[in-house]
């Protein structure tokens, strides 16, 4: 394979548009081009008013805004951009199946195949495929048995490259990466196919950053390192209910745990829950991989770790009903944050969601306040849960674009998202605006519960 003067790279979303957008300004000789069938999605990427990008990440526009029209593309000409590029990356959705063998924990890999079959298809010269979405141990398997069997005579070299971005942080994460992962066929071919994947990655990052593996390696290793930091996550938000019967301070047990050097601080914030695009989908996809094995003890460690993620939302949505005198029915409770986290517009298994759906079960007026995300998905995403129809949530659930002032006659609020511009409101102002007794039920330790209570709040938050 020559050196690579042109990219493809089919999905234009969280992972393969701003993924792609730093390797064009990173790599000025090469010409990449980012292709979707979603026609309104790349009308975005190409709109002139770079507010109104598909997705939120800090730092993306402006990078965006340096080399798109140079050797940043956005298109639908999907055919095109394949034929005409040496390196193909795969950025395509790779939801958990909802039907069928492996429903509720394996991944769906029909839009894998489908890209596959679409490259075979097209493609008149060798290509380097890359798999930059999070896939199953031996996806890359059976991606060569489909685009080796055209009969085309094209050659194909197939690459795993995970992604470790996270999102709110994903253009520094880019930018400076702990790692780039690269796995690799340990023939030859695949070794010289690895080898220009890492050139790319080396105009701006160490070598020694660049880790080289096999094939299966490098795809488990996305999954078992979602799985790990889930993990951490789930540990100390179980730890947070034990703290709250023993008047244990959580932040102060996760302190003391952090100065541990075998352990480390990170990850070690309890919530309300985690969320997001990877870390549930992932630890479903290795629990179903473990359990196809007939490795039930692996299988039911890693799952447990769901059921305590589900579990921490569930005991956060019922102290609310519990300390609202057990009837949340008829009253306002204003939800600040529907995104899964900051910095972030993505609201995929946000914790939001699932308490807003367990406060209208009960009958509770919401009303919902997020800087990034829009109306239209924060419906979506509560219809898309089936609990009951869209008119009964509309019925139920209303939009907020000014929180402080539309706090009036709020019983109580719920911070959901750990937006710094929560920190930064006039509480005083909302608290004379809501209903008193007055409620904060902070799901994010975000705020000051001795500045709360100070005002008058009735305060609770996680872990204390």
């Amino acid at each position: 394979m020559s050196e690579i003067k042109n990219i493809c790279c089919i999905g234009a979303g969280y992972v393969g548009g701003p993924t792609m957008a730093v390797i064009a300004y990173k790599c000025p000789g090469i010409n990449v081009t980012v292709v979707d069938i979603n026609a309104n999605r790349i009308a975005q990427w190409n709109d002139k008013n770079l507010d109104r990008l598909p997705i939120y990440e800090p730092g993306l526009k402006e990078i965006v805004k340096e080399v798109r029209g140079k050797n940043l593309h956005f298109s639908t000409k999907v055919d095109e951009a394949i034929d005409r590029s040496e390196m193909i990356f795969i950025s395509v959705n790779t939801p958990t199946k909802t039907y069928g063998k492996g429903k509720g924990q394996a991944a769906d890999l029909k839009y894998i195949e489908l890209c596959a079959r679409n490259i075979a298809r097209v493609a008149t010269s060798d290509k380097i495929v890359v798999e930059k979405s999070t896939l199953p141990v031996r996806t890359a398997e059976a991606l060569k048995s489909i685009l080796d069997h055209t009969g085309s005579g094209v050659r194909y070299d197939i690459l795993s490259n995970p992604e470790f971005l996270a999102e709110g942080t994903a253009i520094n994460d880019l930018l400076d990466p702990d790692r780039v992962l690269i796995g690799g066929e340990e023939t030859p071919e695949g070794n010289k196919a690895l080898k220009s994947l890492s050139s790319i990655y080396e105009q701006w990052v160490a070598k020694e950053n660049i880790i080289h593996t096999n094939l299966w390696s490098s795809e488990l290793s996305k999954l078992v390192s979602n799985a790990f930091l889930a993990q951490r996550v789930s540990s100390i938000n179980s730890i947070s209910a034990l703290c709250e019967k023993t008047n244990a301070n959580v932040e102060e047990v996760a302190k003391a745990v952090g100065f541990d050097s075998r352990i480390g601080p990170k990850f070690l914030n309890a919530s309300v829950g985690f969320g997001g695009s990877c870390f549930q989908k992932d630890i479903l996809n290795l629990v179903y991989i473990a359990r196809s094995f007939g490795l039930e003890e692996v299988a039911g460690y890693w799952e447990q770790v769901i059921l305590i993620n589900d579990y921490q939302k569930r005991r956060f949505s019922e102290n609310i009903i519990s300390k609202l005198y057990n009837t949340v029915s008829g009253k306002k409770i204003m939800i600040f944050g529907w995104a899964f986290k900051k910095n972030t517009n993505d609201t995929r298994e946000s914790a939001a969601i699932y308490v807003a759906d367990a406060l209208v079960d009960e009958r509770a007026e919401i009303t919902v306040y997020d800087p990034q995300v829009k109306a239209k998905k924060i419906y979506q995403d509560i219809d898309d849960l089936n609990t009951r129809t869209s008119e009964e949530n509309r019925k139920y659930i209303t939009i907020s674009q000014n929180p402080a002032k539309d706090a009036k006659n709020a019983h109580a609020i719920a911070v959901l998202t750990e937006w710094t511009e929560f920190q930064e409101l006039d509480w005083k102002a909302i608290f004379d605006n809501m209903l008193k007794p007055a409620f904060i039920f902070d799901g994010r330790r975000l705020l000051d519960r001795r500045k709360m209570e100070k005002i008058g709040f009735i305060y609770y938050t996680i872990g204390e």
